[in-house]
């Protein structure tokens, strides 16, 4: 893979992930797609593309899932470290999608925000 080759990691059967695919194939845009509940991202790849998008693992917490308060990561307290952990263990817990290219990153919420990508 090129480095300036788009990359999404998605869950396929979520709405806002198809939103992104539709756009980025009406725009003719060349992508590859990541399934991370099939091919998860390791804590390090994880942190790294965070790092990227310039997101704190707290930003990309899905909130309305049941790990979020099955594990207390409500609490402020919780260090990025564990919520970390836990999203690495707990997939689900991630906001999706999240679209790299080269050494950047976005959260493709809205799905708009790919186009920053092409700058």
């Amino acid at each position: 893979m090129r480095d300036d080759r788009i990359l999404v990691y998605e869950k396929p059967t979520c709405t806002t992930c198809r939103k992104l695919v539709r756009l980025l194939q009406e725009e003719g845009v060349d992508f590859d797609r990541v399934d991370y509940f099939v091919e998860p991202l390791s804590r390090r790849r994880l942190k790294d593309v965070l790092a990227m998008a310039g997101l704190t693992p707290r930003e990309v917490l899905r909130t309305r899932e049941s790990a979020y308060g099955e594990l207390g990561l409500s609490d402020p307290s919780v260090s990025d470290e564990r919520i970390l952990d836990a999203l690495v263990a707990h997939p689900g817990l991630l906001q999706r999608p999240i679209v790299v290219r080269g050494k950047r990153a976005v959260l493709a919420r809205p799905v708009e925000r790919v186009r920053t990508l092409f700058d």
